[in-house]
């Protein structure tokens, strides 16, 4: 993402990155504090202790892009790091990440393009932990239906910003936003989740053998 440019098609087919990493603020506007100006209530913490605490998890999803367009697929999570991201038919989309590297692949054109997870506010979704005191936080939204979290570091991420949302009384991730640098938001929303779910080591391994030029831990 320049999740990055996750999660319209990083540049036509190459932006479904910013595309699988953004948008909820469609239907909730947030407003955005300063980092460390608000106090994460009890509540809140408890809802992000909650999720963090969820090592694997599986399910679908649809994603809402910032040109308005739709898609979905399959989505498989693994705490610290790990995500995959099928697309569904016709879209040639992968999303892959092995907990260092993120990547987006273009199986219909055979091309894959590469970011460090870390430098992605999507690495703030799988991190072990959520510490709604840190520097990270950007605002805390208690409503009666819905709990919203809006993480970013500048010194990291840019203006970038992801917006998570929360059940308040299942605890449960509902969807998500990621905002890039240039106020281009992507939604995920997800449902049919599995938690705790036992994963083979190839659903998260890079597909190198398919992405020319680049060698495994580079």
């Amino acid at each position: 993402m320049k999740f990055l440019k996750v999660f319209a098609g990083l540049a036509e087919l190459k932006r479904p990155l910013a595309t699988m990493m953004a948008a909820l603020a469609l239907a909730f506007a947030v407003s955005v504090a300063p980092a460390g100006a608000q106090q994460a209530n009890t509540k809140a913490q408890e809802i992000a202790n909650h999720f963090s605490g969820i090592k694997t998890m599986m399910g679908d999803f649809v994603q809402f892009g910032p040109r308005g367009d739709q898609t979905g697929g399959k989505f498989y999570i693994s705490r610290p790091g790990k995500v995959r991201f099928n697309y569904d038919a016709p879209s040639p989309m992968r999303v892959i990440s092995d907990g260092r590297t993120l990547v987006v692949g273009n199986m219909k054109l055979g091309t894959w393009d590469q970011y460090p997870l870390s430098k992605t506010p999507l690495a703030l979704l799988l991190d072990d932990k959520i510490d709604l005191t840190g520097k990270m936080v950007r605002s805390v939204k208690q409503d009666p239906d819905l709990v919203t979290i809006v993480l970013g570091d500048k010194s990291v991420f840019g203006d970038s910003t992801i917006t998570m949302m929360f059940d308040p009384a299942t605890n449960d991730l509902r969807q998500w936003t990621i905002t890039d640098a240039q106020g281009k938001e992507t939604s995920v929303m997800i449902y049919n989740v599995k938690a705790g779910v036992d994963f083979a080591d190839s659903v998260f391994a890079l597909p190198y053998d398919q992405m020319k030029g680049v060698a495994p831990g580079k």
